[in-house]
């Protein structure tokens, strides 16, 4: 099996009202319980945008530099994202286009090149 992660940028998403998030919400959610059912979801999250940013960090001299921002220069910022283990490209391409086709906005999908370092139990314990 391959690990996947399917993304969307915050910027991809069109305004939406209040009801209407609600509904792709529900949608995406579905979804994701079949990934859960198949056996392939490892995480998901979403809901992502400028407003969830902690912190920004860099390197100076050899030390992390926390600071409130500012922030690196991009116009894209990740929105939401689901890792999958699934057999191969087909399966993965699969679940993008379930997930863009219910909340309506495009996806993206990269192939990790290595299994992950380690996976966590639900108690947050490696």
């Amino acid at each position: 099996m391959t690990e996947y992660l399917i993304t969307f940028n915050d910027e991809w998403v069109p305004d939406h009202t209040a009801e209407e998030v609600r509904e792709k919400g529900t949608a995406a959610r579905a979804v994701i319980e079949e990934m859960q059912a198949d056996g392939v979801l490892i995480f998901s999250n979403g809901a992502l945008d400028r407003s969830t940013a902690v912190c920004s960090v860099e390197p100076v001299d050899g030390k992390p530099i926390f600071t409130d921002g500012p922030y690196v220069e991009t116009k894209e910022h990740l929105g939401g994202f689901a890792v999958v283990d699934v057999p191969d490209d087909a399966a993965a391409r699969y679940w993008a286009g379930r997930l863009a086709t219910v909340l309506d906005w495009p996806q993206e999908v990269h192939r990790f090149p290595g299994p992950g370092q380690a996976r966590r139990n639900g108690s947050g314990e490696k």
